[in-house]
């Protein structure tokens, strides 16, 4: 198949490390099918330095900028995304004659997508991944716009079976809807002596560390961590709060966690790149994502993968991944309750053994597998083209990769 994949969710040099499940997910792909994959970079990013490569092996990648009205004019951006994909790339979209397209992100994204699908004459396939349902779908102008996308989706992905149960609230046919874990690298992540990996991060051997890796942003539930943390610390004094990521709430955190008086035992790592998450899943005690949404998060699978046991919040398809042997859920905003399990889960016996063969169940093959027939399917939904030419794809243009 020649599959075109259009999102915001993927590497480019204003953010290499961006979508980084997405990057596994569609490099795979491109092993066993021919994938371009045109990636949506905002004006204001656009507009500023880059930092470094984002080739990913295997992958023709393109990338357009997206120019979209602030704050209330959000309910326009599916109309703004359809726009600028025509206006930069409708040319080479139209020659380039693909079986499929996949439009990873609900909201601007599949909106956007499913209209350019209809001018071509394309199918598409809609993956969803959290917010773009649970925070997106509850805006009163946005909701009919990323229903009309899933409805006219050839198919429609999620990644969690509450997410794939949000979709088909939303409008999506039950029959076109498909629960699709992400999978884990086993090579990269995998158990190993949590003593060497502390001596490489510069980490002490006995003390108690929680991590947390991801977006520093309110969402993600990482100020309910550091507010929650002082309940840990009264028992646990020498304990150590690390934050493996960056955002905007950085520095309302460092703030927090100086009021609270635990900013000495407060770390801001900031974003590594991912082959370097795992040895601070092996470094860490526990790993805690308090998120107030989800769909299901990498970072739970990874650090499961590492034999690392998890402190998270039951939302999205967190439940679905994380059993009882291998974490404990509590509710979310309830740092209260959140500081409380993070004392259980330093005083409970987890299995490293058990928690990593769980994860080892998340496999990326299976899941190319399943995303490749869903993929061909939705294919034969249009008629092939007859007497397809073979046209120089996105990316393939000579000398271009990525360019002003």
């Amino acid at each position: 198949m020649k599959v075109l994949v259009v999102t915001n969710l993927f590497p480019t040099p204003w953010d290499p490390r961006r979508g980084t499940f997405n990057r596994q997910q569609f490099q795979r792909l491109a092993e066993r099918h021919e994938v371009d994959v045109l990636t949506a970079v905002d004006f204001r990013e656009r507009m500023g330095e880059r930092r470094g490569s984002a080739d990913v092996p295997g992958v023709r990648a393109d990338y357009f900028t997206f120019y979209h009205p602030p704050g209330i004019g959000r309910f326009l951006n599916a109309l703004c995304f359809f726009a600028c994909i025509l206006w930069q790339r409708g040319a080479e979209l139209r020659r380039a004659r693909y079986d499929v397209i996949l439009a990873s992100w609900a909201y601007p994204d599949a909106a956007g997508v499913a209209w350019v699908a209809r001018l071509f004459g394309i199918p598409y396939v809609v993956k969803v991944h959290g917010s773009d349902l649970n925070v997106q779908a509850a805006s009163r102008l946005r909701r009919p716009q990323i229903r009309a996308a899933l409805r006219g989706a050839a198919a429609v992905v999620a990644v969690s079976e509450a997410l794939a149960r949000k979709a088909m609230e939303l409008g999506a046919r039950d029959d076109t809807v498909h629960t699709v874990y992400n999978g884990v690298d086993g090579h990269l992540f995998q158990r190993g002596d949590r003593t060497e990996a502390r001596r490489r991060l510069g980490l002490p051997p006995e003390t108690p560390v929680v991590l947390y890796v991801g977006n520093l942003k309110a969402s993600k539930g990482c100020h309910d961590l550091v507010q929650a943390f002082p309940t840990l610390v009264s028992r646990h004094h020498d304990a150590r709060l690390i934050y493996v990521g960056d955002g905007p709430d950085r520095a309302s955190l460092e703030d927090r966690a100086a009021s609270l008086c635990c900013a000495p035992a407060v770390r801001f790592e900031g974003a590594v790149e991912h082959a370097a998450l795992a040895d601070w899943f092996r470094a860490a005690d526990v790993l805690c994502l308090p998120s107030h949404n989800e769909g299901v998060p990498n970072v739970v699978l990874e650090a499961m993968a590492c034999g690392t046991p998890i402190v998270a919040t039951a939302v999205g398809g967190i439940p679905e991944v994380v059993p009882e042997y291998a974490g404990i859920l509590v509710p979310p905003r309830q740092p209260h309750e959140l500081g409380v399990a993070l004392v259980e889960a330093f005083e409970r016996h987890f299995d490293p053994v058990a928690i990593a063969e769980h994860a080892a169940t998340f496999r990326w093959d299976d899941n190319i597998d399943r995303l490749e027939r869903i993929l061909a399917r939705a294919a034969e939904r249009l008629p092939a083209h007859i007497g397809r030419p073979s046209p120089r794809s996105l990316a393939s243009r000579p000398g271009h990769r990525y360019h002003p």
